[in-house]
């Protein structure tokens, strides 16, 4: 019974997202196009992630929304959320292989044996290009990364708060254990200040990342029970009988990136990584959802922070 009315509640929000011209329908639960309005709200908070998260000594990367498909395999993402990844294939056959393709498709007939993997995987989380960039000794104060991408992960739904392509924002800090832990906690304190000046209500919870399988389970545990992830959530669907969404994570690596990338400090030790990670699209739909679906209709204190 709660889940039909979870279920319902979503689609109603989803239906009003599709009526002001926010979402535009595509056909795929979880992929949508964006309307004019819906846009401009995106872009003013992506460069208010920036002008609120950027320091002196930011460093900014951008990638495409792939990566290699070897360095997902490098860092393991594949063992742990296989679930989730979305790999590209392509047709590299001849004119005879083009035939028995087109064969199949005129068919109906299923016709993805007729591709084959490429280098390339849709990229799953917008930090993970970095890494590979970083191998070797850093500078004697780490180094501090901001970076944005479209992102893809493979969980169809018609919850507008999960979608399977969606843009991420991060700063990730880069250094010795105790400099990444610090400033991890700093920024759990500074990500309830972003979100309180755009008049959202939120509260902080330890969390786990989806982990596949049994062994999964184990990962899960460990990870909340070392405080490794803090995720700020916001109430998207109000009347939800859920915690919430998350919109903010504040996430400390330890040593996963840098073992498998040879990343190191500057006196030789193995470096640690955070990334604080901002969901762009759950935080316009948080704004939307508390403050309503006409923008110019918002508070002025919050337009204020978002078109200065």
């Amino acid at each position: 019974m709660e889940t039909t009315q979870t279920t319902t509640q979503q689609d109603s929000l989803l239906e009003r997202l599709f009526a002001h011209g926010h979402l535009l329908k595509t056909g795929v639960d979880g992929v949508y196009g964006r309307g004019g309005e819906m846009h401009d709200i995106i872009e003013a908070v992506d460069n208010y992630i920036t002008r609120f998260g950027r320091d002196g000594d930011t460093e900014v990367m951008m990638f495409p929304p792939v990566m290699s498909r070897a360095s997902v395999m490098k860092n393991g993402y594949m063992s742990s959320f296989p679930h989730l990844l979305g790999s590209i294939h392509a047709f590299t056959g001849n004119q005879q292989a083009y035939g028995a393709m087109m064969e199949d498709i005129n068919s109906c007939c299923e016709w993805g044996h007729h591709l084959s993997m490429s280098d390339v995987v849709l990229t799953p989380a917008a930090c993970y290009p970095i890494y590979p960039t970083l191998t070797g000794n850093l500078p004697e104060f780490g180094r501090l990364i901001e970076v944005a991408s479209y992102c893809f992960r493979h969980e169809p739904s018609q919850d507008p708060a999960r979608m399977q392509s969606f843009r991420m924002h991060e700063f990730v800090r880069v250094g010795a254990p105790e400099v990444v832990q610090a400033w991890r906690e700093g920024w759990i304190e500074r990500a309830q200040q972003f979100l309180q000046n755009l008049g959202l209500t939120l509260h902080v919870t330890p969390a786990n990342d989806p982990f596949f399988g049994a062994g999964g389970r184990l990962l899960k545990a460990n990870q909340k029970d070392q405080g490794l992830k803090f995720e700020l959530v916001v109430q998207i669907n109000p009347n939800d009988q859920d915690q919430g969404t998350a919109v903010i994570s504040c996430n400390y690596h330890q040593d996963h990136f840098t073992s498998k990338y040879e990343i190191m400090t500057h006196d030789g030790q193995l470096a640690h990584t955070s990334c604080i990670g901002f969901g762009v699209e759950r935080i316009v739909l948080a704004l939307l959802a508390t403050h309503g679906m006409k923008s110019s209709e918002w508070p002025a204190e919050v337009r204020k922070e978002l078109w200065p």
